[in-house]
């Protein structure tokens, strides 16, 4: 039996760039950034003081207020981008199998804020004034059990940990498991919320946070030499998938097909990427194998692109290493997270959402605050301002803590 294709009929966003897809592409097109001063909480002890928060999201649209205080705001994002996605693809459940519509959605930290206020609580009024919801409003795999909750889905349900890979990983194995036809449906995306105290003092320790806390709009910097650090984001990216076959007989508008996964490790460090990026380029080139198409078929790579010195050196010459040296110089690499800062376990999904709008509208949108070119960063980064271009496919890169290496190839349908 040949493997279904996998193509993506619904989409959904909570993010600093805004809550609902229209707004988040249009200024995406426009190069707008959502990085600003901390808001969340008092972060002037703090190295790093700015942020991707969230912002216009009214929660009450999407969880009631009883339930509201049983979650973690990472599994708000969840439900929101959730229920965005499934509104958004025209689907309806209460026509489908549920036991053939599963939920795959991960986290790279999860309930962070949740540890946080509960350990206050252990410590501050002791072991019996801790909540009982603390531990499933900690758990990773709660924002995916919620989804399938809120929607009654019954098939494959689980969430994929790879820290900034998380969402990219999910996605892919979402795509395995409805080629296979062990599914119709999947809901797969990831979601973070970690602009809290303990998530901005964790990575300040490391080293990794820009501190250009003066001019938060041009903080985060993908590539350009004078880029100093990621800047934290938050907010989530969920998808529908379905089998063709399934969105055809249904009607669906398709933005994309999901055609190609590769997966890898460096097996080098528990934070540096490996050098000269070997890891991420046999992902980049599994994907490839995956979907049938080689480097000559790509047009554009959505990059991790942290704006940290390692990330983004190695990430280009993974990138020369994967397309080849003379073809990766002639296609589009860009990172959103210039944008929306570093969303963690939800980035890979946000940016594959950025890959089927860019196939969608024919945008590819910039990457902005590239002002000093880096010798050892040379390919085409789209800076600054957005351009027109047809792309037939891309490769979605997501790079997380512990060597994990993930990519999707998407194709135009």
């Amino acid at each position: 039996m040949s493997a279904q294709k996998v193509v993506i009929t619904g989409m959904g966003v909570v993010s600093p760039l805004g809550c609902d897809l229209d707004s988040f592409w249009k200024k995406l097109c426009n190069g707008e950034s959502g990085i600003r001063a901390i808001s969340l909480f008092d972060a002037a002890a703090m190295d790093a003081r700015i942020a991707g928060e969230v912002v216009g999201f009214d929660v009450d649209k999407f969880v009631s207020k009883k339930e509201q205080r049983r979650m973690d705001p990472f599994c708000h994002f969840a439900l929101a981008a959730a229920k965005m996605a499934v509104d958004d693809s025209g689907i309806n459940f209460g026509t489908e199998d549920l036991t053939r519509c599963g939920t795959i959605v991960g986290s790279g930290i999860g309930g962070l804020q949740t540890l946080e206020i509960q350990h206050k609580t252990l410590l501050e009024r002791g072991p019996s004034r801790c909540s009982p919801f603390m531990i499933p409003q900690m758990i990773i795999n709660m924002a995916s059990g919620l989804i399938a909750i809120a929607h009654h889905l019954k098939g494959p349900n689980f969430s994929v940990v790879t820290a900034c890979a998380s969402s990219t990983h999910c996605i892919g194995e979402a795509m395995r498991i409805l080629q296979r036809g062990e599914a119709d449906v999947i809901v797969a995306g990831g979601t973070e919320a970690t602009v809290c105290p303990l998530g901005i003092a964790g990575f300040c320790a490391m080293h990794a946070l820009s501190t250009r806390n003066d001019e938060p709009t041009k903080a985060c910097r993908p590539f350009d030499a004078n880029r100093d650090g990621f800047i934290m984001g938050e907010g989530a990216g969920i998808l529908v998938l379905e089998t063709l076959e399934h969105a055809s007989k249904r009607g669906a508008k398709i933005y994309a097909e999901v055609a190609g996964y590769g997966a890898t490790c460096d097996a080098n460090h528990i934070t540096a990427p490996v050098e000269g990026g070997e890891g991420a380029a046999r992902a980049m080139a599994l994907a490839m194998r995956d979907g049938g198409l080689t480097p000559e078929d790509v047009d554009y790579v959505n990059a991790h692109g942290t704006s940290t010195k390692l990330n983004d050196m190695t990430e280009t010459a993974a990138i020369k290493g994967a397309l080849g040296n003379e073809r990766a110089h002639k296609i589009m690499v860009g990172s959103s997270k210039s944008m929306t800062g570093h969303m963690l376990g939800a980035a890979g999904a946000i940016e594959a959402i950025v890959c089927a709008l860019t196939m969608k509208h024919g945008i590819v949108t910039p990457t902005i605050n590239y002002e000093t070119p880096d010798p050892q960063c040379d390919l085409d980064y789209v800076p600054n301002t957005a351009r027109t271009a047809k792309v037939r496919a891309c490769l979605n890169n997501s790079l997380g803590f512990g060597g994990h290496n993930a990519t999707l190839l998407l194709k135009s349908m």
